[in-house]
């Protein structure tokens, strides 16, 4: 029958982390630092032009602000924080999620645990980090209340970047999808789309107290 070496199964899982990686990238798992840059664009293009469609969502959530932003235009400078936050955030939860998945430790029995651990994560990591960003801000701005929707808005954001961390991978693997080479994509677009409109949707709610 033959005999598996250990230089073979520490080949497959070289190979195995490498693909995960790429497509947690969008970069396809047979392209290296040698390929031509023909190649390299039609592999990357199409992974590009997803990345375009869903920052054209985000953009006309930010555009439904409009109004907002122009009564204060610090909040455009704001802003990308709690989206660029929420992006990391949310990745952070994917990595976790694709791991464990991969190596069998997360199914859809336990997803339930999974799912509320991410967003207790979120809670408290949205709570502390906002407190920090928010205090500073009101320092810098001398705007408590500006400090106040950062605070709220990061909080909001870093609970959704856990949840859809957690949820997305899942219904990608229900649905027979590699949860590695689409998860990094939605969960990036539901952090921006829920940083703009926690951040700017706080911002117009408490718009008088801001001013």
């Amino acid at each position: 029958m033959g005999r598996i070496t250990i230089d073979d199964i520490v080949d497959v899982i070289t190979e195995e982390a490498s693909e995960d990686i790429l497509r947690l990238g969008g970069v396809a798992e047979d392209e290296r630092v040698t390929t031509s840059p023909l190649q390299s664009i039609r592999r990357r293009l199409p992974w590009l032009s997803v990345y375009l469609l869903t920052g054209l969502v985000t953009s006309s959530i930010v555009n439904l602000f409009q109004s907002t932003i122009q009564s204060l235009v610090v909040l455009a400078a704001l802003m990308p924080i709690v989206a660029g936050m929420g992006g990391n955030a949310g990745t952070q939860a994917i990595t976790l999620m694709v791991r464990g998945i991969a190596l069998g430790e997360i199914d859809f029995k336990n997803a339930r645990k999974a799912l509320l651990k991410e967003v207790m994560v979120g809670l408290l990591n949205g709570t502390l980090v906002g407190f920090l960003a928010g205090s500073v801000i009101a320092l810098v701005y001398g705007n408590a209340m500006l400090g106040v929707v950062m605070f709220l808005a990061m909080i909001t954001n870093l609970v959704v970047a856990g949840f859809m961390g957690t949820l997305i991978p899942l219904l990608l693997k229900w649905a027979k999808i590699d949860p590695a080479l689409a998860s990094a994509v939605l969960v990036t677009t539901c952090t921006d789309a829920f940083g703009f409109i926690s951040f700017l949707g706080f911002s117009t709610l408490f718009l008088s107290l801001l001013l």
